[in-house]
């Protein structure tokens, strides 16, 4: 019997034995292509020997130094790294060990940074429905799955939210897509108005949005507009890349897409490439000068806050993915997957959607393709493709509630950067048995 306390405690699931290249294999000796990266997270594959020897090197230095009595060489690098490649005007970077903690350093350093400019009265976040910010209860307040929300509801701060700029669900006929961009970004300023002009200190949003609604990207101009609002009352953008950053969508950043610059933005996953925990939550000169001319104390910290170790993991994961060219081709085979999987499931009757960027694909199912109709939820569609894509060697992300937290289904793909132009054959040729099968 296993004392693990699982996710699911009526799944029974295989034993992960070894992992090569862009394959699994579970203690039975099956072979699994890792077609979402885990949770959008090992962009490198498994077994990448210079992440492995940049690991080892550093355990023999030293694994850990508390950061209230050292920085260290790894920790110093992969920030100086980091900041030579980010959008303009982001200086600073504060290290952590996953997505969840990267959005709560982020939210609080967003407000700190009003207590210290002497304008305590902004308490308001805003962000947008069918979001996920992470499972903390800061970064779950802010994040608008009704789902994931609803149990914890009563230990969270309040958040309000408006919607999220979703092509395919809420573009009306008689829009363009300029003018759908424009209507749900000035949704911003109008609940900037109702809560007080002065009272909002952050707006949250996910450049191209993950696991709630599978890889949706905003339409053009919408997040110049966002950030036309945000300067004009003074409110910070947190951008939230723990999924769509570090070269998933075909940039090393999502918001080079956009043309615009954060206050602060999150990133983790493919920042370690699942060799080690570690996220960042990035900041922009102004901020950190807020705070060095302030207090100079940053009311925030973990244990493991610039571990050395995984410092030195993802600064050989980050090399790979800027000097390495792999950003460049996962823009390269992301182009080619989207046109397979279009031409695959493009007039399925059940597919509504295939969207996203990068190696970042999203594949909405539906019961009305005319009319857009998802499957009611109790038949749990996302699970069935789930167990049948896992049976058929193919480890995706298919998730549930996509319309609105309880209603649609979808499947993401988040393949490592590595994969070949034949894996998009095995991907296309593994979805379609398992699409088969369910629908």
């Amino acid at each position: 019997m296993s004392h693990v306390f699982p996710r699911h405690t009526k799944s029974a699931l295989p034993t992960i034995a070894r992992g090569e290249g862009v394959y699994l294999y579970d203690r039975d000796g099956r072979q699994y292509f890792d077609g979402s990266g885990g949770a959008a997270v090992s962009c490198l594959g498994h077994g990448d020997a210079d992440v492995i020897a940049a690991i080892k090197h550093q355990l023999d230095e030293i694994a850990y130094a508390h950061t209230s009595f050292f920085t260290s060489d790894p920790a110093e690098q992969l920030a100086d790294k980091l900041i030579s490649h980010a959008p303009a005007g982001i200086n600073r970077v504060y290290f952590v060990s996953g997505g969840s903690e990267a959005m709560e350093a982020a939210l609080k350093l967003a407000r700190q940074y009003f207590v210290e400019t002497g304008q305590p009265q902004r308490r308001h976040v805003i962000a947008r429905k069918q979001s996920y910010h992470g499972n903390t209860l800061g970064a779950l307040a802010t994040g608008g799955n009704a789902w994931r929300r609803a149990p914890f509801a009563p230990l969270m701060v309040e958040t309000t939210h408006i919607s999220a700029c979703f092509e395919y669900r809420g573009k009306a006929a008689e829009e363009t897509t300029l003018e759908y961009g424009l209507r749900v970004a000035n949704e911003l300023e109008t609940e900037i108005q109702r809560l007080g002009e002065d009272k909002v200190f952050a707006f949250v949003a996910e450049p191209v949005v993950g696991a709630t609604a599978g890889a949706v990207p905003a339409v053009q101009g919408y997040f110049k507009r966002i950030r036309e609002i945000c300067d004009q009352y003074g409110v910070l953008l947190i951008l939230d890349e723990v999924m769509c950053g570090m070269g998933r969508t075909g940039t090393l950043f999502a918001s080079e897409q956009e043309g615009i610059t954060p206050d602060i933005v999150a990133v983790a996953k493919g920042l370690g490439a699942g060799y080690q925990p570690i996220g960042a939550m990035l900041c922009s000169a102004k901020i950190y000068e807020a705070i060095e001319s302030g207090s100079g104390f940053f009311q925030h910290g973990h244990t493991y806050v610039g571990h050395p170790t995984a410092c030195a993991a993802s600064l050989a994961v980050l090399t790979k993915l800027t000097d390495g060219g792999l950003v460049e081709r996962c823009a390269e085979i992301g182009g080619k997957l989207q046109d397979a999987l279009q031409h695959a499931f493009g007039q399925h009757p059940n597919i509504g959607d295939i969207r996203g960027r990068g190696l970042f694909r999203g594949i909405e199912i539906v019961e009305d393709r005319e009319t857009k109709r998802p499957f009611d939820p109790a038949r749990a569609i996302h699970k069935a493709l789930k167990k049948e894509t896992f049976a058929a060697g193919l480890a995706c992300y298919p998730m549930g509630g996509t319309v609105d937290g309880q209603n649609g289904d979808h499947i993401l793909l988040a393949p490592p950067f590595i994969m070949e132009d034949h894996h998009i054959d095995e991907v296309v040729t593994k979805l379609g048995i398992a699409i088969d099968k369910v629908l």
